[in-house]
């Protein structure tokens, strides 16, 4: 009866129906039985694919599970993994019938194989190792094993720590070369026993933080990691987010949070402070430092709770909270002192997450070329009205560039992940006078055209938009709008990422009865509920947006995106939409080729095609020797390489950065941020493909 009440809510959800489950107990298994049952209804009735929770679904969740547990085969024997594999096809009956005879299973194992493994790194480490031996280690961890012993697996330990002592002995012993060729006498120089000693000291304290770490994991940890395994045997994007992910999504998506604006981290069994967010709480109010270490947080006059040794993102959940309410925190400072710092909570902006622009120019020519930098398509989900959202942030910037003069546009969408669908078809929308942007299908129905119904045009001018392999979604929503509508050239390597899939989040808090508030919060599910299409019909799924412009690039040579991904869906094609394309760009052969004949003899992208086949080469090549000797021929040959790569983004091009006056008039008044915006300011002038994408809008 309740799974029936569960589907039905499932299939009414976007009607906004809220149903009561029977009364549960209060304990944390019937908490994980309730999301559970949510996330697997959510599966099958409103994900975009018909998967049947049936063996081939069991397989996949076994095989996630499997890695997410040992990846690095450093725990596992494989008896175990024999253990598991009799629930290989058994998962989805076990899911329907609400047992957790796996999951209860899997945690006993791995719990009990991470105490045995916590006894080889102090043993190992004890004795120097010998760096005359010829062996090697395999870094590829899928091209390993599982040990079919304890002595198998004690030895796959060994091999790992050498090597992790390997790179700190070999670091070790070239800062002391350097200092001899140089006569620096600050650096004292030490035996090679000394130094191998002092290497090894330094790896078992990684190792014992990283077992703390480990030790540190609960039962309902794993819950949450099998229950978001369950959610990516649909396809790659669809996850469950327990609480704490979902808070950090909001985020990311909106660019913003409720706390004191410090940037954390876990040493040593402390909460470290290493960065204060210009702006922030803890920023106006001065006292906490980077490098200080707090040691007890108090709501308001409630009593200080102490956090040292605590896992990072529960401190955290302890030290953010509501706008307008106070923190105090016990804080060790970096000079010993123990004090009290008192901060009273705020909105913390995060700047470098919103769209921001410059007017740039060659050094060749006096137009001048407006520029929009935006990270992703964010949006403030949690906000209906008032909060930041990327459509009104990038007209903005158009309206402040137009004001101050321009001859052509840039969006750089460049690693911008995507994000708001709506916002997206608004934005595309700046740039066109009507029509469709992006057709979108649910897996039952037809498709339907989302439409830009704005007749006003924003920009009517010259218009060039850059991408690259890591332009996901959305941008590839707008890349492949604007280049459809004969609206924009678009510069990039050789595809985006592929990614044509259309996410929602469903709070799994809002889909229950108040009856169930003593179980709150449930997280959230985000899931794959729609597939879009260009407006010609084509999926950008796997194929991604093909620029009009294509540039060497770091992934030229490898397989990348999308179709790396394990279980994604199948590229297709409908029927298109009725779109008028303009009249802006005629000649994208000729451009093309224009660009390829400007490139050809560049040194800089010279260079980037020989690293691309670098990487192919180092991706490939995982083996590395255990013999010092050996070990640092490799080294000083990819030294080398290296060095010769640096020079690519460090020379500049020449292209002269010029901030807004709009803008400027606010930065100049704050240190800090005029530090920020002359740092990105020097990255553009030295970016090779923001100069050879003027080069192109020149051309047009």
């Amino acid at each position: 009866m309740r799974k029936r009440i569960i589907q039905l809510l499932v299939l009414l959800l976007p009607l906004g129906l809220i149903v009561a489950f029977k009364t549960y107990s209060k304990s944390q298994k019937d908490k994980e039985s309730i999301i559970s049952e949510l996330v697997i209804s959510g599966l099958k009735f409103a994900h975009y694919n018909n998967n049947k929770i049936d063996d081939n679904f069991s397989k996949r969740v076994y095989k996630t599970t499997l890695e997410g547990l040992d990846y690095t085969k450093k725990f596992l024997l494989q008896a175990d993994v024999d253990q598991l594999q009799k629930y290989k096809t058994l998962i989805d009956d076990e899911l329907n019938n609400g047992n957790d005879d796996y999951i209860n299973l899997a945690n006993e194992i791995i719990t009990q194989r991470i105490k045995d493994a916590e006894v080889f790194y102090p043993e190992i480490l004890s004795k120097p190792f010998d760096f005359k031996k010829d062996e090697s280690i395999q870094l590829d961890d899928k091209k390993n094993t599982f040990a079919k012993t304890k002595a198998e697996l004690k030895d796959a330990w060994r091999k790992s720590l050498k090597y992790q002592v390997l790179y700190e002995l070999n670091t070790r012993l070239e800062i002391q070369k350097k200092a001899k060729e140089k006569n620096d006498t600050t650096v004292k120089q030490k035996s090679f026993a000394t130094l191998e000693k002092e290497a090894r000291a330094k790896v078992e304290k990684r190792n014992k933080d990283y077992f703390h770490r480990l030790n540190q994991l609960e039962q309902k940890d794993r819950f949450n990691q099998f229950m978001n395994a369950v959610s990516l045997s649909f396809d790659p994007h669809t996850n469950y987010y327990p609480p704490k992910d979902k808070e950090d999504f909001d985020i990311v998506m909106s660019g913003q949070l409720e706390g004191i604006g410090a940037t954390l981290q876990e040493k040593d069994g402390y909460i470290k402070v290493v960065h204060i967010v210009p702006g922030s709480p803890s920023y106006k109010e001065g006292e906490l430092k980077a490098g200080d270490l707090i040691l007890k947080v108090a709501q308001g006059d409630d009593e200080a709770l102490d956090i040292t040794g605590m896992r990072l993102d529960k401190a955290v959940r302890y030290i953010r909270g509501k706008k307008g309410t106070t923190v105090k925190l016990t804080v060790k400072t970096v000079d010993g002192d123990i004090k009290v710092i008192s901060i009273v909570r705020d909105v913390v902006v995060i700047e470098d997450t919103y769209a921001k622009s410059v007017i740039v120019k060659s050094p060749n020519s006096d137009e001048r070329i407006g520029y929009i930098y935006l990270p992703s398509f964010y949006v403030n989900f949690n906000k209906k009205d008032g909060g930041r959202r990327c459509s009104s942030d990038v007209l903005k910037e158009i309206k402040k560039l137009k004001k101050e003069g321009i001859d052509g546009l840039i969006i750089d969408l460049r690693n911008d992940g995507g994000g708001s669908l709506p916002d997206v078809v608004k934005m595309a929308g700046f740039f066109i006078k009507e029509g469709p942007i992006v057709q979108v299908k649910q897996k039952t129905g037809a498709a339907q055209s989302l439409n830009d119904t704005d007749p006003n045009i924003y920009y009517d001018g010259p218009m060039a938009v850059m991408v690259n392999s890591n332009s996901a979604s959305a941008s590839e929503i707008f890349a492949a709008a604007l280049q459809d509508y004969n609206r924009a050239v678009i510069i990039g390597g050789k595809q985006t990422f592929g990614k044509g899939t259309v996410q929602r989040i469903i709070n799994l808090d809002d889909i229950v009865n108040s009856q169930l508030n003593q179980y709150k919060p449930l997280g959230a599910l985000k899931l794959t509920f729609q597939k879009f299409y260009r407006i010609t019909g084509a999926s950008t799924q796997l194929k991604g947006v093909v620029p009009d412009v294509i540039l060497p690039d770091n992934y030229m040579y490898i397989d990348y995106g999308e179709r790396e991904l394990e279980y994604h869906l199948p590229w297709d094609e409908i029927a298109p939409a009725p779109y008028m394309p303009t009249e802006m760009i005629s000649n994208r052969k000729l451009i093309a080729k224009e660009s390829k004949d400007r490139i050809k003899n560049n040194k800089d992208f010279k260079l980037i095609k020989e690293q691309a086949e670098v990487i192919k080469r180092r991706r490939d090549d995982t083996e590395i020797s255990l013999n010092l000797n050996k070990y640092k021929k490799l080294l000083a040959k990819r030294v080398k390489e290296n060095k010769k790569f640096k020079q690519i983004y460090s020379d500049t091009t020449l292209v002269k950065v010029i901030p807004l006056q709009a803008d400027w008039q606010f930065i100049e008044k704050d240190s800090n941020k005029v530090k920020t915006a002359k740092d990105w300011h020097k990255k553009l002038s030295s970016d090779i493909y923001l100069r050879e994408s003027i080069e192109v809008l020149e051309h047009l």
